[in-house]
């Protein structure tokens, strides 16, 4: 595949702010990257997407729109309410996330680095060159009180409503989330608490894909918990 030639040609087509980027070395001291696939043909998994199949400058354009919901997860992070719930107390399992901060897919720090169409995917590299205020951030997902964990989520099956493919996504990250820290809390937890309050962001991009019919991502995670409220307290 031309890999040069097609690269060139999707930055230029849909991305112009991007194609006189590359990477600036002394001006960005540190930088974070990840890999996106996006499928030009249509892959039916409870719901359908009118706008398949995918063109060039269509499949680029959420390959940037995901690179840069995965680079927000991972600076930024979100904030959480986790209700563990509990059958035997009748209490449901419901987790509220909060994006701290979001990056847009023209952000000029994202830099698409590599481009390639194979099997009917567009494969995608990016970078995102950190800022000051970004690589603290970064340090801070990575020292003190943080648990790795990792899980796998789903999307809903059926919706009354399609939301649209990155909502789509969105679901199932999240999904993930919840399934990561739930599984965090068995390993470190004697007792099982009521609820737990604190932060969680991705390690690094995740992986998507289609099991029995559902869109499902493998996703792994850093937890920072500031809050654990046992049964007891209530």
């Amino acid at each position: 595949m031309r890999r040069g030639f097609f690269a060139i040609f999707l930055i230029s087509l849909c991305f112009s702010s991007l194609s006189a980027q590359g990477h600036e070395k002394g001006n960005h001291p540190y930088v974070i990257r990840g890999e996106v696939y996006v499928d030009l043909e249509p892959i039916y998994a409870g719901h359908v997407d009118e706008e398949y199949p995918l063109d060039a400058e269509q499949a680029g354009r959420r390959a940037l729109e995901e690179s840069a919901l995965f680079f927000s997860a991972m600076i930024f992070g979100w904030s959480f309410n986790y209700e563990v719930g509990e059958r035997a107390r009748l209490i449901k399992e419901d987790m509220e996330l909060e994006i701290l901060g979001t990056i847009q897919a023209g952000d000029p720090s994202l830099k698409v680095t590599d481009t390639e169409i194979r099997d009917m995917r567009l494969r995608v590299w990016a970078d995102y060159h950190l800022n000051d205020s970004h690589q603290r951030r970064m340090e801070i997902w990575r020292t003190g009180m943080i648990r790795n964990a990792q899980a796998t989520g789903y999307a809903p099956s059926h919706l009354d409503e399609y939301p649209g493919w990155i909502e789509i996504r969105k679901m199932a990250l999240e999904d993930a989330a919840r399934a990561a820290l739930r599984a965090a809390l068995r390993g470190s937890e004697r007792n099982r608490p009521k609820e737990v309050k604190g932060f969680i962001s991705l390690a690094s991009f995740p992986r998507y894909y289609i099991d029995a019919g559902r869109v499902t991502v493998f996703a792994r995670f850093r937890v920072q918990i500031k809050e654990i409220i046992p049964f007891a307290a209530y």
